[in-house]
């Protein structure tokens, strides 16, 4: 670890600490798995890392989740959250994620105000403040705290960080949400989500680490990284094949790949 990255790391440390009891909005991903691990390693017992179980969580990402919080130690609640109940939510406007970010930092809020916890902390980063994110007013709103971007790490400096901790996902894909694969203004429905969330879970299954498929109607787009098409396409029959058989009359390959997006 080298002496900038120590110096974050002890510095948050020691802002857990002067909070208390910490509650972090987790996801299982390597932004708020290293905050659960650092405000973990600050105040132990006093931490707790709660996921939103939604609509539009894979049941895949629960799991691994589950799993991360088993590695960092800190003590893991599931909580049952339903961003379906939004009719602005379902609407699926440009600013979805202003509507599940304020549903779920609700949640948090009362977990804090029952028991006692000071502070919610979370995995924003200063890498995502360059895109549109809705989500990030909802949590500034409920006065979330961002450990991560109020000590200046970017998304490289949060995966150096986790390497060096030994936090196996160190290098985990990003990821987002399911609804994230239907375009702005189709009304989301968990019938969508559920055929978005089999044909992701069929082609990680064949070996495809960073896969995005977008819900178009009747037309899947396939994105997976620019050097893993060439294999995309050799098998491409047979994944178009699957595709139908879970509702999708064609399946398109994204001739650019995967971009850093949602």
């Amino acid at each position: 670890m080298d002496a900038r990255m120590r110096d974050a790391y002890e510095k948050m440390k020691e802002a857990a600490r002067q909070r208390g009891r910490v509650l972090v909005a987790y996801s299982g991903g390597v932004d708020s798995g290293l905050v659960a691990r650092i405000v973990y390693d600050a105040i132990g017992e006093d931490a707790l890392a709660v996921i939103g179980d939604a609509e539009s969580l894979s049941r895949r990402e629960l799991q691994e989740a589950k799993a991360n919080a088993e590695e960092i130690g800190i003590p893991f609640r599931i909580v049952a959250v339903s961003e379906l109940a939004s009719e602005d939510y379902r609407q699926n406007p440009t600013n979805r994620c202003y509507f599940c970010r304020a549903g779920l930092a609700d949640t948090l809020l009362k977990i804090v105000d029952q028991e006692n916890y000071s502070a919610i902390a979370d995995g924003i980063n200063a890498s995502d403040l360059g895109d549109y994110r809705p989500g990030i007013q909802a949590m500034n709103e409920a006065g979330v705290w961002h450990p991560l971007l109020e000590f200046g790490l970017a998304k490289p400096d949060v995966r150096a960080l986790a390497r060096d901790l030994g936090l196996s996902f160190y290098d985990k894909p990003s990821n987002a949400c399911l609804s994230s694969r239907i375009p702005h203004g189709t009304p989301i429905t968990v019938e969508l989500l559920r055929t978005v969330e089999a044909a992701e879970d069929y082609l990680r299954d064949r070996g495809f680490r960073q896969v995005r498929v977008r819900h178009h109607g009747p037309t899947a787009r396939i994105e997976v990284l620019p050097e893993e098409i060439p294999r995309l396409r050799a098998i491409h029959g047979e994944i178009a094949g699957a595709l139908r058989s879970l509702g999708f009359r064609e399946a398109v390959i994204d001739p650019a790949g995967y971009r850093a997006r949602a």
